[in-house]
């Protein structure tokens, strides 16, 4: 690790996922709704990736560390990577009849508001809270194979790939923030008020997506399916409940995404993919 607590290496993978086999309202092992729980995250990837790769890039010229900077190139050409293979997996849903484009231009419009609203180094501490929440949903997604049990396998192969990548990348954003906007009280206060906005924006983001993905593949109506959700997200397998510490750990002044070395997930599945050339399901 570098001396700001940031894993060294960041790769950049040209990884293509072929989803055309795929039924994209069923691929998860936990059934439609978890289906569709995923499929609404993928729903905001691309734009948000952009959002991501912009709000680091603005500082990118400022940057003192040559070890920084060459992780900024990592995370960017790895968030590309990312809202490339979400472009395509979105593309497959609305193959199979979702009402994507409808979801990804709402996306777009509240993100571009969001742009016009927030200053930059705002801009950059909103994504260093989605960085945090994407980090520590990959952890728990890694951290517990029940949480794909029984899914497709290229689907598997594609969500383990974006969380080795999201843990791999977890602090580069976070480096950026400390070394352009500070360690001090009002860094610290920023950050912690735009994770309490990003908190709520987020899930509702996610609850709206679910919403109308369940209504257009036909199962907005089954009550069982929609009670599957909280079951599979916060008993068992839990990814949600198992990541709360981690979520609360955010809040602290000190907080640094690397407290939590999870690095042997990315070391396990690198070496899986050096030897097989093929990324773990």
């Amino acid at each position: 690790m570098s001396a700001s607590g940031t894993a060294d290496a960041i790769e950049r993978r040209d990884l293509h996922f072929d989803l055309d086999d795929c039924d994209m309202n069923r691929w998860h092992g936990a059934g439609p709704h978890v289906t569709q729980f995923y499929n609404a995250l993928s729903i905001l990837f691309p734009e948000g990736e952009k959002f991501f790769m912009d709000s680091v890039r603005h500082f990118r010229d400022r940057i003192s560390s040559p070890g920084l900077q060459e992780q900024v190139r990592g995370f960017i050409g790895q968030e590309a990577m990312h809202s490339r293979e979400h472009i395509a997996y979105n593309k497959a849903l609305r193959d199979a009849g979702l009402p994507v484009e409808k979801l990804e231009a709402g996306v777009k419009q509240r993100l571009r508001l969001g742009r016009k609203l927030f200053s930059p180094e705002s801009q950059l501490a909103i994504t260093i809270a989605l960085e945090h929440f994407t980090a520590i949903m990959a952890d728990s997604l890694l951290s517990d194979r029940r949480t794909l049990e029984g899914s497709d396998p290229k689907m598997s192969s594609l969500w383990r790939w974006h969380a080795i990548e999201e843990t791999e990348h977890k602090a580069v954003a976070f480096d950026v923030y400390r070394e352009q906007v500070g360690t001090g009280a009002g860094a610290y206060v920023r950050r912690v008020l735009l994770m309490l906005h990003v908190s709520i924006h987020f899930w509702f983001e996610v609850i709206r997506n679910h919403v109308h993905l369940a209504r257009g593949a036909g199962v907005a109506g089954d009550l069982k399916g929609w009670l599957s959700v909280p079951r599979y997200l916060f008993v068992s397998p839990g990814p949600l409940r198992r990541v709360l510490g981690q979520y609360l750990a955010y809040y602290r002044p000190g907080f640094h995404p690397w407290e939590r070395d999870n690095r042997d997930f990315v070391e396990q599945w690198k070496s899986h993919y050096a030897s097989t050339g093929q990324p773990p399901a």
